[in-house]
């Protein structure tokens, strides 16, 4: 990974609205399946980022977001040992450098912070982030097919990850 990509949390977004509309825009007209179809809209992107309730994590590069990924911590009485993974985002200009890597074990590690012990996710099968989770010790817990419809109109299978035994 580049040395100089620091991974922080983020407390507010206000600052960082923009940057990080723009990094949801430009990685889902990309074809990323994280829940939204291209062509996307600026206005959704800042909408989206304007109502989140979740441990946001995002790389920098020279003060530049270049990445995200979000730790969704489930509030259920009978859940508070599990978190979902969900939102992992590299720019398409710093792929293959790490910094999936880096966000996703600063995930587990704060996931750890806040006592979970149980991590789940989802993704596209066929997915270039399958090798990642699976990389990182991630178990394929099971596929559906159909799951999410892709900017062609098609739908296609997810498939589900869990880590166990964080703490």
């Amino acid at each position: 990974m580049n040395a100089d990509v620091k991974i922080e949390q983020l407390t507010s977004i206000g600052y960082h609205l923009n940057e990080l509309s723009d990094l949801l825009v430009q990685v889902v007209d990309d074809g990323a399946s994280i829940g939204f179809l291209p062509s996307m809209k600026q206005s959704e992107a800042v909408d989206y980022w304007g109502s989140r309730d979740v441990i946001l994590l995002v790389a920098k590069l020279q003060g530049k977001i270049v990445g995200s990924v979000q730790l969704h911590l489930c509030s259920k009485q009978n859940g508070g040992h599990r978190a979902e993974i969900a939102k992992l985002m590299t720019h398409t200009g710093y792929r293959r450098n790490g910094i999936g890597r880096s966000l996703m074990l600063e995930a587990e590690k704060k996931a750890k912070q806040e006592g979970r012990t149980l991590l789940v996710l989802d993704t596209r099968e066929g997915d270039p982030s399958n090798l990642l989770y699976t990389s990182l010790g991630y178990i394929q817990a099971g596929r559906i097919p159909d799951y999410a419809k892709s900017a062609n109109g098609e739908f296609q299978p997810t498939i589900f990850y869990y880590k166990n035994n964080l703490g």
